[in-house]
């Protein structure tokens, strides 16, 4: 049986001999009723903050579960994005390497042109070299020749110029030049025959 505070201030005693003083316990109970009523509002109270809590705690659970949420959705996002950017970079990176490949095959090719133009360049300066040198030689033969040629005819003329001496006067030098070199003298050219 639940007793309330009204119940505790209602509540009479029999009177007998010898028995309390019923001052004092009317007394006494109404200071338990006090406390006791007291008690029941705090409890009251407590009950109502407890709810006020409980809803309270119920909204920041139900945010607690939205943020987590939102939080899980973010990382899938980022994920997403992360393996998006790097299938990106990859097909990018495949891409350059691709046309590296191709410009690399592409200079490879110029190189060995250039390379074939260089030799076709360096053998024709090798012709060229050697056409020169004959053609030197055969200037150098063809001068040589003119020279000789030359000389032979200057001898000739030197020849053709040369007083004849006659019989009685080969015996005896006829110059002092032939007499000290035991031969007759060379003739000197005539300057009107010389070229």
């Amino acid at each position: 049986m639940k007793v309330t505070p009204l119940d505790l201030r209602q509540q009479r005693f029999r009177k007998s001999f010898r028995g309390f003083d019923p001052v004092e316990v009317t007394s006494f109970l109404a200071e338990v009723a006090d406390d006791y009523e007291q008690a029941l509002r705090e409890a009251d109270r407590l009950r109502q903050d407890l709810a006020r809590m409980e809803a309270v705690l119920g909204e920041h659970r139900e945010q607690e579960r939205n943020l987590r949420n939102t939080l899980l959705t973010a990382q899938r996002l980022a994920d997403e994005i992360r393996q998006n950017a790097e299938t990106e970079a990859q097909r990018i990176i495949r891409e350059a390497e691709g046309r590296s490949d191709l410009l690399l095959q592409k200079t490879q090719s110029r190189l060995e042109d250039v390379q074939r133009e260089i030799d076709g360049l360096k053998m024709k300066r090798r012709e060229a070299e050697t056409t020169i040198e004959s053609t030197i030689s055969a200037l150098r033969n063809t001068l040589d020749f003119v020279r000789e040629q030359d000389e032979r005819d200057r001898e000739e003329r030197v020849l053709l110029h040369r007083p004849r001496h006659t019989d009685a006067g080969a015996s005896q030098p006829s110059t002092r030049a032939e007499a000290t070199s035991g031969g007759p003298a060379p003739a000197r050219p005539n300057p009107q025959t010389q070229s």
